[in-house]
């Protein structure tokens, strides 16, 4: 018979706490990690693991989700991702050339600067660099209204003309969020573009990620990922970022297609009433049930 000692309750150390709060504060869905932040801090009553917690895991959390933040000062917002840090509270946006220094629990820029020399590309790269973000910005706008993007050089960006290999990665974030209608939504795409001049190829690999979150009969989330390549031909600036706006355009589009045809046709093929399944209500409420007719978040 165990004494009645080993039947009590086992104190968490405070590094324990803090691991289990910040796992909780990550896998927050889309917008709502201030929700779960406001109760866990409630939950733990202990200020410092859960600042401890907060610190480690609010960076990693809006990198991941690719937050936007409008710039103090500024007629441009900042996207928050792994790709455009420079510090670990310093985010450049290419656009405009500036960085933007982020306060990461509160999700907002507190200050901005001017971006220096080192931290931009080279004449050479930019000119690809601006005439594909045009092209991406022209397409998102018509995809996703409320979607935001960026284009950035995460290697070569000092190449100073042909011969000199570089390469892009397009981020892509679009979220609607309802918490009062208990509803949540985003999506993601990262686009790597390689410029391989002595090939004078462009090799593009995509990772795109659609998520949801509805809580309003129970609690039912979806995380769908998908990944995919293609090539094109290394042209001038304009007609690369055409050619790499289509490629990104032709793979979105078929990947939610895919994914409606998926989601509609597992629900009927297990006899599911549509009307009732909750997940369908969110799937139809972010727009990824409805044609690619650019109407979605």
């Amino acid at each position: 018979m165990a004494d009645d000692g080993e039947c009590g309750e086992v104190e968490m150390s405070d590094e324990q706490k803090k691991e289990i709060a910040k796992w909780f504060l990550i896998n927050s869905p889309a917008g709502e990690i201030q929700y779960v932040a406001k109760d866990l801090r409630s939950v733990l009553s202990d200020e410092d693991a859960y600042n401890e917690a907060a610190s480690e895991a609010f960076p990693l959390y809006n990198k991941s989700h690719m937050i936007c933040l409008e710039m103090p000062g500024t007629t441009g917002d900042v996207l928050v991702t792994s790709f455009s840090e420079i510090d670990k509270n310093e985010y450049l946006d290419p656009r405009t050339a500036h960085v933007a220094i982020i306060d990461h629990v509160k999700q907002v820029c507190t200050a901005v600067r001017p971006a220096a020399d080192e931290e931009l590309p080279s004449a050479y790269v930019e000119e690809f660099r601006c005439a594909m973000d045009a092209e991406i910005l022209k397409y998102v706008s018509e995809a996703y209204p409320k979607g935001v993007c960026s284009v950035y050089c995460i290697n070569g960006k000092d190449a100073e003309g042909p011969g000199c290999d570089f390469e892009f990665a397009v981020v892509i974030s679009a979220a609607r969020h309802s918490p009062q209608n208990f509803c949540n939504g985003s999506w993601r795409s990262i686009w790597n573009i390689e410029f391989k001049d002595d090939m004078q190829m462009l090799e593009v690999r995509g990772g795109l990620q659609v998520g949801a979150h509805y809580f309003e009969e129970g609690n039912v989330q979806l995380d769908a990922k998908h990944e995919c390549k293609d090539s094109t031909i290394f042209q001038s600036p304009e007609d690369c970022a055409i050619s790499i706006a289509n490629i990104i355009r032709h793979h979105e589009t078929e990947y939610l297609t895919s994914l409606q045809v998926c989601n509609i046709y597992s629900l009927i093929n297990t006899g599911i009433d549509l009307c009732k399944f909750p997940l369908l209500k969110v799937l139809l409420w972010t727009g990824i049930l409805f044609k690619f007719a650019r109407h979605h978040f």
